[in-house]
C-alpha cells in the first residue's frame, strides 16, 4: 500500500482537464477539412478524382466528412491549396447533411436535442455495439475509461446490458451477419433513447462502400442521433460530442 501511495504521488495528476481548458493534439493530427474557396477547378477535380471515397465534390468544393477517412490525399496532392486539414477535433454533428461541408460546421450544442440534456445530463449509460468493425473505432472509444480522459467524471459509462443503457453507439460498417445482433440490442435499449453513429463506415459504409454484405450508413436502419465522422475519431472528438450533445 505505501508503494501504491508513493507511486501515486510520483505520478501526479494525470487527467486532461479538457473541456475547462483547450487541448493540442500533434501537428500531424488530420481534423476538420477546411476547403480554400478560390482553388482552381482544375485541381478541385483532381482532388476528387483521386478521393479513395469519393469524398469530394470538384463542383460545389465541398467535402463529406461522413464518407471522408481523413488520409490526407487531396491535401498532399493539392500542396493545401484546395484542401487543409486542421487540428480541429470538435467535427460531429446532430444532422447527416451537415458533414458534407466547405470546412464550416454548426456548433453542435446548437442542434442537440434538449430533452436529451435533461433526462440524460447528470448521468448517461451506453451500450457500444461493433457491427463487424476493424476494432480501430472500438479501441478510441475503449480509451475514453483511461485516467487521462476519464469519462465517467462526467457521468458518463459504457455497460454490458443494453437493458441497463440510455443509448447505444455504434461502430462498424454493419455487416449482414451483424444486423440482426444490432437491431435486437436496439429494441432492448428501453424508452427514451438515443442512437450514436461512430465512424466512417457506421457513417457511410467507409471503404466497404458498395458492398452487398454492409449496410451503407446506420441511418439506413435506425434513427440516429449523433454523428461523429472521422477513421477513426479522435478520442477527443468523441468526448466533446458526448458532452455537447447530452450535458
Amino acid at each position: 500500500m505505501i508503494k501504491t501511495l508513493q507511486n501515486r504521488f510520483e505520478q501526479g495528476y494525470r487527467t486532461s482537464r479538457y473541456p475547462k481548458e483547450p487541448i493540442q493534439l500533434p501537428e500531424r493530427y488530420r481534423g476538420r477539412p477546411q476547403i480554400v474557396p478560390d482553388a482552381p477547378a482544375e485541381l478541385a477535380a483532381h482532388c476528387a478524382a483521386a478521393c479513395p471515397q469519393e469524398a469530394i465534390d470538384a463542383d460545389s468544393k465541398r467535402i463529406d466528412m461522413g464518407r471522408c477517412v481523413f488520409c490526407g490525399t487531396c491535401e498532399r496532392l493539392s500542396e493545401g491549396r484546395f484542401v487543409k486539414f486542421t487540428q480541429d477535433f470538435e467535427i460531429a454533428t446532430a444532422q447527416k447533411e451537415h458533414l458534407i461541408t466547405d470546412g464550416s460546421l454548426p456548433a453542435l450544442a446548437d442542434h442537440a436535442k434538449q430533452h436529451f440534456k435533461k433526462l440524460f445530463g447528470r448521468s448517461l449509460q451506453l451500450r457500444q455495439v461493433s457491427a463487424a468493425g476493424c476494432n480501430s473505432c472500438e479501441a478510441d472509444l475503449n480509451v475514453l475509461a483511461t485516467p487521462f480522459f476519464d469519462l465517467a467524471r462526467f457521468g458518463i459509462n459504457f455497460v454490458a446490458s443494453p437493458r441497463h443503457a440510455d443509448a447505444i453507439v455504434v461502430t462498424g460498417p454493419i455487416s449482414r451477419n451483424m444486423k440482426t445482433a444490432l437491431l435486437q440490442t436496439y429494441e432492448a435499449v428501453p424508452a427514451p433513447k438515443a442512437v450514436i453513429a461512430v465512424g466512417s463506415c457506421t457513417l457511410s459504409g467507409g471503404p466497404f462502400r458498395g458492398s452487398p454484405e454492409i449496410t451503407e450508413g446506420l441511418d439506413q436502419l435506425l434513427p440516429v442521433d449523433l454523428f461523429i465522422p472521422g477513421c477513426p475519431p479522435h478520442p477527443l472528438t468523441n468526448l466533446h460530442a458526448f458532452l455537447s450533445f447530452f450535458k
